[in-house]
């Protein structure tokens, strides 16, 4: 390969447990993971019969080895897939290869890989809280649309055309949540997966904040609470106007919900070390936007979770989802999001999207 010296791969240097017994069932190798994961010591591991340094079970309490059997047993076998086991009452991710010298002869040696279960159970507890989460979302919607109908259905006639007016805006307004909440649901499935489509265009951001600021103040926030300043000629900026909106969308509602006094929304050039590990390091060049409040902001302990899913700042409602979604458009535009403090003591947001024409114009 090009003269590339391939150094050989120690045991011990290998993520997952593993554990080599060999044709007469005595381990032969117990990995440093082996031992983190087993609870028990190569030391006492090697040379004992494979049972009894891994006395595995079925989840049904049946003796895993004298099930499978894999040195007896059809000789067509070339081991175990990945499964749930228990060692000593916990659950272990357990898989088995059978190695034999030739197709149909004795077992030579079985190999087997341990791998602890924590990633999967938080990503089951990930995937329970995200449906408790829609579930009770969902319902509160849900209900006053069902009630409010069948009250229309069942009693149109008492009603006034004021009342019903009042009734029927309910309704348009909490079915706009449900389809609200549909949306962050596909678009966190899109993110998880990698699958997030961005359709890149020209866009002005500094417009788009003014846009935002406008639809606040139409809505009731009065106009005293935003401050907005732009600095610099605009860069030639590309992106999804569509998701754009939803991260100015989500910041700003952020800001005016969870935080207090003045909202200042700051939009002009900038230039952000990205500092990912196991990466080389790079700078973004493009627009920033930062929007920052002046309310107790967000304790330093709390800041790095800020952007995972259901994360909450207050009790002020909110799916605990509209940050984890921010993170992913901005991700997926090749940009970078911080949180910081603000100097009035409140939270500061701030993105950067590198600016220029896309690849795909050129």
């Amino acid at each position: 390969m090009g003269g590339v010296n391939w150094a050989p791969v120690e045991p011990d240097d290998l993520p997952d447990g593993l554990v080599v017994a060999d044709g007469q069932g005595r381990v032969v190798v117990f990995n440093r993971a082996a031992e983190r994961i087993t609870g028990r010591s190569a030391h006492y591991a090697i040379g004992v019969e494979l049972e009894r340094a891994l006395p595995l079970e079925d989840l049904d309490g049946r003796r895993w080895w004298r099930l499978t059997d894999p040195y007896g047993g059809l000789a067509v076998r070339t081991g175990q897939p990945e499964r749930n086991l228990l060692l000593d009452g916990r659950e272990v991710l357990v898989c088995a290869r059978y190695v034999r010298d030739a197709p149909g002869g004795p077992v030579r040696q079985v190999v087997v890989t341990l791998r602890g279960t924590e990633a999967r159970r938080r990503t089951e507890r990930s995937h329970a809280e995200l449906i408790a989460t829609v579930a009770h979302e969902l319902r509160s919607p849900l209900t006053s649309v069902k009630g409010f109908t069948a009250t229309l259905l069942a009693k149109w006639e008492r009603f006034n055309d004021g009342q019903k007016r009042v009734m029927l805006e309910t309704v348009d307004a909490d079915a706009d949540r449900v389809v609200r909440l549909i949306a962050e649901l596909l678009d966190i499935s899109r993110i998880d997966a990698g699958r997030l489509e961005i359709r890149r265009q020209r866009i002005d951001l500094a417009a788009a904040v003014h846009r935002h600021v406008a639809g606040k103040v139409a809505a009731g926030i009065p106009a005293e609470r935003f401050d907005i300043r732009v600095a610099g000629p605009p860069a030639e900026q590309w992106g999804d106007p569509d998701k754009i909106d939803q991260v100015l969308g989500n910041l700003l509602e952020n800001a005016v919900r969870h935080g207090e006094g003045t909202v200042t929304i700051e939009v002009g050039p900038a230039e952000e070390l990205v500092e990912v590990p196991g990466t080389e390091p790079r700078v973004v060049q493009g627009t920033a936007v930062t929007v920052s409040d002046q309310g107790a902001g967000i304790p330093e302990e709390a800041m790095p979770r800020v952007f995972t899913r259901f994360w909450r700042g207050s009790k002020r409602g909110g799916t605990g989802l509209g940050l984890y979604i921010v993170k992913g458009i901005v991700e997926a535009h090749g940009g970078v999001v911080r949180i910081s403090r603000a100097d009035g003591g409140g939270a500061r947001f701030r993105f950067v999207l590198p600016a220029g024409v896309p690849d795909f114009m050129l």
